[in-house]
């Protein structure tokens, strides 16, 4: 009869049943506890890899993408606190669009020293890549974006925030090359305009999340073209600072886009009551998140619609709007089902008191954070005084010491 100390599992398991195996393990700690057991279990285990997080440079990617070859998702991110030198560069741009050529996800967020260069690379090399973050490597410009575009058709989600040499021209490759394109972020690219919009939902017609944030040449005609070509699609739509922005972007929204969840029109100061109130009404079952802090034209009656009428609503963000008075939240006791709101911001509101927080407490058990801060009514005292009785999670924000939720930013 054979001892059983030679026996050996690798010869009575295959890889394939030992692939199988790894398939079952969940957590990434145990995967790795997997690869301890001998060189065998290690290459599988490897070989296996889905997701990676490095800092490298290129001989060590070369070492890398010889060990993981069926790699998905690459992390070269930088830290904005905890950059490093020389930080990633154009050469490793050409080892990974070489090397890992199955990538589907590759962010390089805050990778300063990478230019068009490393950019054509990855357009020539990453066929099948479907997430890009190149968001604040600001030597960037159309030509290197543009080569991701054209060879990178499969693309879904692009992010180039800061990227302030961008101009209309990228988007207009996107429009030809990558119809499947599902979320972009844009914030701070100033050069976009509203042509540059119209010519991108032409051809990209699935957007789900689009960010303009900060995107100073953006005007009523742009978004009008996206609310009416993503009209479907279309979820979050980000407008900070967007000054040119009016009522006919908001009205277009409401008359298009029915399944936006987050809107944020912040420091858009041309927008008013009308506008909005029609979006509460058309967006009613879907509108979740909505910041219109220093929209100086909003007044009660719009908030008491979009109060009352949007039945997911989560957070709002009124800060500065100054006429907004207790008055917005009498008719929250009208509303058809209970206001599962988990944010609200009136910061600078100088005319909600005590009593309008208290209706609102009074119709709302699911408040998770208060913010109101420069609100001269609003004191703990105060609400101490008049025994209000806040949920027991939510964080009240009388004086600017809380750290504040990063729903609407």
């Amino acid at each position: 009869m054979e001892s059983r100390s030679s026996i050996c599992i690798n010869e009575r398991v295959g890889e394939d049943e030992l692939r199988a195996i790894l398939g079952k393990v969940e957590s990434d700690q145990d995967k790795e506890a997997f690869g301890l057991v001998c060189k065998k279990w290690l290459y599988l285990q490897s070989t296996e890899r889905k997701r990676l997080a490095a800092r490298a440079g290129p001989h060590m990617l070369r070492k890398m993408a010889a060990r993981f070859s069926k790699l998905l998702q690459l992390d070269l991110a930088q830290s904005v606190s905890r950059s490093f030198y020389p930080g990633v560069t154009d050469s490793d741009l050409s080892v990974i669009a070489h090397g890992f050529t199955c990538l589907t996800l590759l962010s390089l967020h805050n990778c300063k020293g990478i230019t068009d260069v490393g950019m054509i690379e990855i357009g020539r090399g990453l066929s099948s890549l479907q997430c890009l973050d190149v968001s604040y490597c600001r030597k960037l410009t159309d030509k290197g974006l543009s080569a991701v575009a054209v060879g990178c058709c499969d693309l879904r989600s692009l992010h180039i925030a800061g990227c302030r040499f961008v101009t209309d021209k990228v988007l207009q490759s996107l429009s030809q090359n990558c119809h499947n394109l599902e979320e972009l972020g844009l914030q701070g690219c100033n050069s976009i305009t509203d042509s540059g919009l119209t010519d991108l939902v032409n051809g990209c017609r699935r957007i789900k999340f689009l960010d303009i944030n900060k995107c100073s040449n953006v005007g009523d005609s742009g978004v009008s073209s996206v609310s009416e070509a993503c009209s479907s699609s279309l979820k979050t739509l980000k407008l900070l600072d967007c000054y040119r922005i009016g009522d006919k972007s908001i009205l277009s929204l409401a008359q298009f886009c029915k399944n936006l969840e987050t809107l944020i029109v912040g420091g858009c100061r041309d927008i008013s009551d009308e506008s909005i109130k029609s979006l509460a009404a058309a967006c009613k079952n879907s509108l979740k998140n909505l910041r219109m802090d220093w929209c100086l034209n909003i007044t009660n009656s719009s908030l008491s619609c979009v109060l009352t009428q949007c039945r997911n609503l989560e957070v709002v963000d009124i800060g500065c709007c100054e006429e907004v008075t207790d008055a917005a939240f009498q008719g929250l006791g009208t509303r058809e089902i209970e206001l599962n709101l988990k944010v609200l911001k009136v910061s600078n509101c100088p005319k909600i008191t005590v009593m309008g927080i208290g209706v609102l407490l009074d119709n709302c058990n699911s408040l998770e954070y208060l913010d109101v801060r420069s609100c001269p009514h609003i004191t703990k005292a105060g609400c101490d005084e008049a025994g209000l009785q806040f949920p027991p999670c939510c964080k009240v924000n009388f004086a600017g010491s809380l750290s504040e939720p990063d729903v609407l930013l």
